[in-house]
């Protein structure tokens, strides 16, 4: 994990998340025996399937090519800073050694410890590694379903789920984030969620935890959505297609276009964004992850500050395309190419240099009050998913325009102006 140098005035709990915030991308990855059916993640629960049948999966999941140090080099095709790995889906399946189950990969199936192969493919490749723990299990009994009507199932079930999240925190050297799901059918209370994270914290006093435990956490989840959560980081987890596990009839596949809009949206809004994998039963990983994730990477590598350091921007929106800033640089992301000239207006701040950020080749521009003016642009873009022009300014930018008004005066409307969308808008 990249190194991050911290403030002396930031709070434990911000000193904490310091390097998440760095890091801005992250690459999930979905994998367990549900893969070998190419039905999704969830195929256990949607089709019914017994206890007993899907459990035969395990002794025809041979891992025979599966690559940790692959799936690493994946996320670095992507420019991730970090990846989430699945030690345990809802189906119940161990990629870890676990001494409360014997429903594991290293005891049954490919006798690996595929958890600690990843975790040192990570460290190896210089990522953070977070370990996805589901709460929730349809495999062992007693289950959640039974320990809600059942206290003494509840407490065999909860001694379960605390005793494994101990031997991932205890078994692997340092983790970076605990990341729960599966909370239902309980609240806070029913998982002893404090208990939880305090016995995690206790035992690697850095650790984050996300929000899936009904508690709020060190950061939020919006999953599928890359909407901004006030006031703390938050994290956008996607597919790349409409399945987290492995799914070969499912094409609905985002293009390099889609997935780096997701990756702005979360620049622009202050958070991260985490584009998920779902390998195949045998570990292969699908072609189409290089293609989409090596466009992806190409252009985050050749405009990092672009994409891994930018402030709130108080910049409006642009035909172009979009804006991230940092400082005093407004970085402008032209996914529209303008052709050899662009103008762009409502600055209320002076453009002291342009550039192509990729290259640094200065561009030539005039400027008239608010109104800037770039020229001798190439006809075509230099590149067609997005090229970063860097603008450096006096001042924090800032850009303010309003609709249909020649001189903007009042802030823009709201779109659907339905009575609810109607509160606090000029008269």
């Amino acid at each position: 994990m990249t190194d991050v140098t911290l403030s002396p005035a930031l709070s434990e709990a911000e000193a904490r998340l310091a390097w998440l915030r760095a890091a801005r991308v992250g690459m999930f990855v979905h994998w367990g025996l549900y893969a070998q059916l190419g039905r999704g993640e969830w195929a256990m629960n949607r089709e019914r399937i017994p206890v007993a049948e899907y459990e035969r999966l395990a002794d025809t999941f041979t891992a025979e090519r599966f690559d940790a140090d692959a799936l690493a080099g994946l996320a670095l095709e992507l420019g991730a800073r970090y990846m989430i790995f699945t030690t345990k889906h809802h189906d119940g399946y161990c990629l870890f050694d676990s001494a409360l189950t014997d429903y594991t990969a290293v005891k049954r199936g490919p006798k690996r410890d595929i958890v600690g192969e990843v975790v040192a493919a990570c460290r190896k490749a210089g990522l953070g590694i977070a370990l996805y723990y589901t709460l929730n299990d349809w495999h062992h009994r007693p289950d959640a379903t039974d320990a809600l009507e059942d206290p003494a199932a509840h407490e065999e079930f909860l001694a379960y789920v605390h005793g494994q999240i101990r031997e991932l925190l205890t078994q692997y050297g340092r983790i970076d984030t605990l990341w729960y799901d599966g909370w239902w059918p309980f609240d806070a209370a029913g998982w002893r969620a404090e208990e939880m994270n305090a016995m995690a914290r206790a035992l690697q006093p850095h650790l984050l935890f996300n929000n899936r435990n009904c508690l709020a956490g060190d950061f939020a989840t919006p999953e599928q959505h890359a909407t901004p959560v006030p006031g703390r980081l938050w994290e956008a987890n996607f597919t790349l297609n409409d399945n987290w596990g492995y799914c070969p009839s499912d094409t609905n596949w985002k293009s390099p276009r889609q997935v780096l809009d997701l990756v702005l949206a979360a620049a622009r809004g202050g958070g991260n964004v985490v584009m998920n994998v779902g390998p195949r039963g045998d570990g292969s990983i699908p072609e189409i992850y290089h293609d989409t994730f090596g466009e992806i990477g190409r252009v985050l590598r050749a405009n990092e500050p672009a994409f891994f350091t930018p402030d709130l921007a108080d910049m409006d929106w642009i035909n172009h395309g979009t804006w991230t800033v940092c400082g005093h640089t407004a970085y402008l992301h032209v996914t529209r190419w303008p052709g050899e000239t662009a103008v762009i207006t409502g600055l209320e701040c002076r453009v002291q240099r342009a550039s192509f950020l990729a290259g640094g080749v200065p561009i030539a521009f005039t400027q008239v009050e608010d109104k800037l003016t770039l020229t001798g642009l190439p006809a075509a873009a230099p590149d067609p998913l997005d090229t970063v022009i860097a603008l450096e300014m006096d001042r924090p930018p800032k850009r303010y325009l309003t609709g249909g008004m020649r001189i903007p005066r009042v802030p823009h409307c709201q779109y659907d102006p339905v009575e609810s969308n109607m509160v606090g808008m000029p008269t």
